[in-house]
């Protein structure tokens, strides 16, 4: 294992200590513990808390800041951050409207994220929760119970973020958030597995000749190996993946994003995204938002994924457009 790091078990205190050091003016951390807090937080707002376990950066500390989360919790690299951390970040998010938890669909977060909302609920302060499930690959895999979430839960950050910025209400940030997460899916490849620090090896392992489609940001199984191909032909099974799930029609409209899984370079994220392109545009589909980079990784996992948002409200691209203060957007 080569890593740039100290000790296996340090790798996430240091990491929030280096990122808040870096970008103090927009990020603060909370009393030391995996709760990173915007700088901009503003009274009668509505607030924004994800998180997860570490090993996905940027997601998800680097989007927080004015015009996206309020607050992202930081588990262990892979595993749930505690009810009690979860807690303490909606406590300083709520700002006299309410806070929304984004939660991905994996058991440990679902059972945390809810059980801190209701000790939050204890409080009365006002909690709902949106659990973003954007994975198309397998309905049931290791860690989850139903569609994984993967890198839409970003587009879900963005929106949401973009909504209570300009003063949505709690009831109306729940609607919007029911409203567009069904819209959002996400499809990815690997080439090769992620190794987490204190393992020290590879969760899973490609020969130098193998992809695997629909392998999740944990290194969870997908659901076919084929021998390595060319960028054009991953784009096609992709993307018919996902017009067999939209079942889209010509004028349909769609934000795209490529999201780099951790050891691909842009220069092959941009050629995918432009193979993309070429396959959407022949089915004459409108793609008036687009996004290439690494988002949601899964530490050095090589592969990427495309996320596809379908966007049956004017309003939602505008959301997807709105000028933002963060570390990753």
């Amino acid at each position: 294992m080569k890593k740039i790091i100290n000790q296996p078990e340090a790798v996430v205190d240091e990491m929030l200590a280096g990122l808040v050091f870096t970008h103090g003016n927009i990020v603060k951390r909370l009393n030391g513990s995996g709760v990173i807090v915007s700088q901009a937080l503003q009274k009668n707002k509505v607030g924004l808390v994800s998180g997860g376990g570490s090993g996905h950066e940027p997601a998800h500390a680097g989007f927080v800041g004015k015009g996206m989360l309020s607050a992202a919790v930081c588990g262990p690299v892979f595993t749930s951050p505690t009810p009690d951390q979860v807690l303490e970040a909606i406590q300083v998010a709520d700002q006299g409207a309410g806070v929304l938890l984004i939660i991905k669909n994996y058991s440990g977060d679902v059972m945390n994220f809810e059980m801190a909302q209701e000790l939050a609920e204890m409080e009365d302060i006002q909690v709902a929760t949106i659990i973003v499930d954007d994975d198309i690959a397998v309905e049931d895999s290791t860690y989850t119970a139903g569609k994984r979430g993967v890198a839409g839960t970003v587009l879900v950050h963005k929106i949401l973020g973009a909504a209570a910025d300009q003063g949505a209400s709690l009831s109306e940030i729940k609607a919007l958030a029911d409203g567009i997460v069904p819209n959002i899916k996400t499809l990815g490849v690997a080439l090769s597995g992620a190794t987490a620090p204190e393992v020290g090896h590879p969760g899973f392992t490609l020969g130098e000749d193998e992809l695997e489609f629909g392998v999740g940001i944990h290194g969870e199984p997908g659901y076919r190996k084929e021998k390595i191909m060319s960028s054009k032909e991953l784009a096609k099974e992709i993307v018919s993946k996902l017009k067999e799930a939209f079942e889209w029609q010509a004028g349909d409209e769609f934000g795209l994003l490529v999201n780099g899984l951790g050891s691909t370079p842009l220069m092959e994220q941009y050629i995918f995204m432009n193979d993309v392109k070429a396959l959407l545009a022949a089915d004459d589909l409108k793609m008036t938002f687009k996004k290439v980079g690494d988002y949601m990784t899964a530490i050095d996992m090589a592969g990427l994924s495309l996320t596809m948002v379908k966007l049956n409200e004017p309003e939602w691209l505008g959301y997807l457009n709105h000028s933002v203060s963060t570390i990753a957007w």
